[in-house]
Formats: structure tokens, C-alpha cells, sequence
């Protein structure tokens, strides 16, 4: 702690904090007990994707893009799979597009699991960690561990593996799975259901900071589907409303002192919010009625499109939705023909999105006469997202400028874990600074 006439700094560390992924740090400046400024800085070591995809043929390309992340690669490979299907002119089989839903179902199944349980219930709940948590309550736990596997499990039928799925290609997918290969995850899912409904229950329960404000939610939005890889790219309030391919004719990128990760922006330099909040929101009559029911019954639906702590619910939701959506595609299941359509390369360019479980990852790809990549852009959900962590936490930390170090941080990373950040994606909060001047 340091004063002087002019400013009064105070320094909370966080060495080695859990429950979110990457390295930053978070600065404010509070002048007059208020905040004017807050920054939340990415140092993460830049990782080069769309330099590495130079000179690649497509189907290495969606390979390639997987390794981004861990958590949500199907959002890669498809956002990337649409863009070269858009530029080669390729129209993918109904029942090879439910299958890629069914994979991406498993993401959202795993990916939410994950974060409601491990990550983020623990702040509600008043332990430091989930190891914590299962101290007192090993049956919670053992539930998110249960449902996170099947979503892994899913994952692995469809898409070959777990984690970094292999079964993606343009035109459609390299092997379409039997339908009896199908049919021992359909129990599976029944179960998962009844959990993921358990678990809507049991987090719409929480006591959610109250803190809410007026923000932009953007997500895709699909006539007659929850919206997943395609649709339109819209707003909440309807002052955004074009085709997927056209991200650059609304957002831009930009870049901020102290951070290696971009920042998006309207081209009126506004901030927005993408993500599970967004799409319940937005999309809320294209939930499986199972989830709708379900959302209804949490009388949460306004909480959800104002607090961004409530973005936990929205999970819940969406993995009712998912569970739900998987039996369908399931019993509707016919193993088509061939697993993916033929296509010839050509040179040109396309965007193209899909809905990650942290938001919109959106991608433009440019190639040649040959079919080869001469360009990439890769827009993550997290970065797309940073600006409004940002402003959430300006509106939030006078809130918590009064409670101890340990509180006031505590609070602060709850925010920051609302929106589930996959901070390499664009990264783990480190090092908060107070400034008062």
C-alpha cells in the first residue's frame, strides 16, 4: 500500500487463483468513490492460430483450429467448417447436420457441467474451491463429474475422441456412426436430463449479488432451432440484425494497451454480451419445450437478461436443452448415405460463426484457386466479451469497495467467473491493483 498527495494505491494478489483459464490481471482506478477506470489486462503469450493455418488445406485447417481449445473445440471446427462449406458452395446432408448438433451437444453438456459445478458454484456457495465443496457436499460434486462425463462420452461416439474431436471435415463428417452405436447413450441422456433438470433447480436456489444493468446481448438466432451454427447474428433490443457471414459490417477488433488478446467493439465502439444469457434470452422461444418449462418454472428469465451472475442459471437451461435435444436427434436418427458431400476448391472468401458455450465464435477465411488458406481471422467469444467484463466490473466494484481485501476480491472474480472466460482463448485472473486517487 503506497499514498501520496495525489493517489492512494491499494494491491490485491492473487497468486495461482482456480475456476478460470488463462493469466491477467484486473486494474481499477477509483477516483471520488467512483470507478473511472477498469482494466482487465490479458499477458497470456499470443499463440499465432491464424498465422499456423497459412498455406493449409481446409480439412487440416479444422484439425488444426480444434487445438485452440480444450473446453469448446467443436466451436472451432464448426465455425471454420461453414465458413470453407459457404466459400466451396457445399450443402451438408440433414442427418449428417443433426449428427454435428448431436457432437456439439456434447460440448455444451461437458463444457456447462463443468463450469456450473467446478467453477462457479462454489462462489455461491462460499468455498474457495470444488475439492472444497466436496467436502461438505460430495453428492454435488459426484452429479457434475457424472454429467460432464457423459457429455464427454457423447463427444467421443460422434466425434472420435473426448477432447479435441477428429471427425469434423468440410462437406460433413469423416464417419457417420451406426445407429446402433447411438443407442447405448440414449439411457445415458435420460439420466443426464433428469440431472441437468436437478441442476436448474438446485442453482436457480442461489443468492445472486444484486446488481443488474441495461446491456446489448447478441447471439445467433435461428427460426426454427436454438441457435448453434447457423441463423443470424442479432441483438436483444433489435438494433442488430444481419447474416452470419457479415460480423465485420457491425464489430470490429481493437487493440488495448497491457492486453495480447483483441478486444471487440460495435463500430460505434460499444460494448455487447455474448453467451448463454444471450441466447436464453434471445432464442428463448426455440428451447426444447422441455427447457422452456423448465426456465419458466425458475421465474428467472428477466433476472437472466440483466445480472450477469445469473448467467449460471442460463447454463442450467441450456443443459436441460441439450440433454433434451440429444434424445431427439437420437430417435430420429437414419444413418445417411455417405458421410460428407463431395466439393471442389475454389478460390474465395466467406465468414462464418457458431455458438461456443461462452458466445458467438465467429471466423473469416480466405483461399485460393487450389482451396488453400490465404487468410484467417479467428474472433473468440471471450474477447468479444472482454469489453463488457470490463464494464461490469466498473458498475459492480463500487458495490465492494468497502468489504476487506479478501471479500472485495472474491466478488470481483465472481463476476469475472459469470462469463465462464477462456482467457487462452483469446485468460486466469491473477493480480488485482486498486487505485484511489
Amino acid at each position: 500500500m503506497t499514498t501520496d498527495a495525489a493517489a492512494f494505491e491499494r494491491s490485491f494478489r492473487v497468486e495461482g487463483i482456480t475456476r478460470v483459464e488463462g493469466e491477467g490481471s484486473l486494474h481499477l482506478v477509483v477516483r471520488d468513490g467512483e470507478v473511472t477506470e477498469a482494466r482487465l489486462k490479458i499477458f497470456e503469450a499470443p499463440r499465432y492460430f491464424e498465422q499456423l493455418v497459412v498455406g493449409r488445406h481446409p480439412d487440416q485447417v479444422i484439425d488444426i483450429v480444434a487445438r485452440i481449445c480444450g473446453i469448446c473445440p467443436e466451436a472451432y471446427q464448426m465455425s471454420a467448417a461453414g465458413a470453407f462449406e459457404a466459400i466451396f458452395g457445399v450443402q451438408v446432408d440433414p442427418q449428417v447436420r443433426a449428427l454435428r448438433r448431436l457432437l456439439y451437444a456434447g460440448e455444451y453438456i461437458e463444457s456447462h457441467a463443468l463450469h456450473v459445478y467446478l467453477l462457479h458454484a462454489p462462489d455461491f456457495l462460499g468455498y474457495a474451491s470444488a475439492i472444497d465443496l466436496a467436502k461438505d457436499h460430495r453428492e454435488v460434486v459426484e452429479q457434475g463429474l457424472a454429467l460432464k462425463k457423459i457429455g464427454n462420452d457423447l463427444m467421443g461416439v460422434v466425434g472420435g475422441r473426448a477432447i479435441h474431436p477428429v471427425n469434423v471435415r468440410v462437406g460433413g463428417l469423416y464417419r457417420t456412426p451406426a445407429r446402433d452405436e447411438l443407442l447405448p447413450m440414449r439411457p445415458r441422456l435420460v439420466t443426464a436430463l433428469e440431472q441437468a433438470r436437478a441442476t436448474l433447480e438446485f442453482v436457480a436456489q442461489f443468492d445472486a449479488p444484486p446488481f443488474e444493468r441495461d446491456v446489448r446481448l447478441v447471439s445467433l438466432k435461428h427460426p426454427s432451432e436454438y441457435p448453434l451454427f447457423d441463423g443470424r447474428i442479432v441483438s436483444h433490443d433489435g438494433s442488430i440484425d444481419i447474416g452470419i457471414g457479415e460480423w465485420r459490417s457491425v464489430f470490429h477488433e481493437e487493440h488495448h494497451e497491457g492486453s495480447n488478446a483483441l478486444h471487440a467493439r460495435t463500430e460505434a465502439g460499444e460494448t455487447y454480451q455474448l453467451g448463454p444469457s444471450a441466447r436464453v434470452t434471445i432464442a428463448a422461444e426455440q428451447l426444447h419445450p422441455v427447457a422452456r418449462e423448465a426456465l419458466a418454472k425458475t421465474r428467472l428469465a428477466d433476472a437472466i437478461a440483466r445480472n450477469p451472475f445469473w448467467s449460471i442459471a442460463a447454463r442450467g437451461v441450456e443443459l436441460v436443452h441439450y440433454c433434451a435435444e440429444a434424445i431427439d436427434i437420437i430417435d430420429a436418427y437414419e444413418r445417411p448415405p455417405r458421410p460428407y458431400e463431395p466439393w471442389s476448391p475454389r478460390a474465395g472468401a466467406a465468414g462464418w460463426g457458431s455458438e461456443a458455450p461462452r458466445g458467438l465464435c465467429w471466423h473469416h477465411w480466405e483461399t485460393d484457386a487450389a482451396g488453400m488458406v490465404t487468410r484467417a481471422q479467428i474472433v473468440p467469444p471471450t474477447s468479444q466479451n472482454q469489453g463488457q467484463i470490463e464494464a461490469d466490473l466498473r458498475a459492480f466494484a463500487p458495490a465492494v469497495l468497502e468489504l476487506d481485501h479478501a471479500e472485495a476480491t472474491r466478488r470481483l472474480e465472481q463476476l469475472i467467473r459469470s462469463y465462464d472466460p477462456c482467457i487462452s482463448c483469446a485468460t486466469h485472473f491473477l493480480d488485482l491493483t486498486l487505485e484511489e486517487a
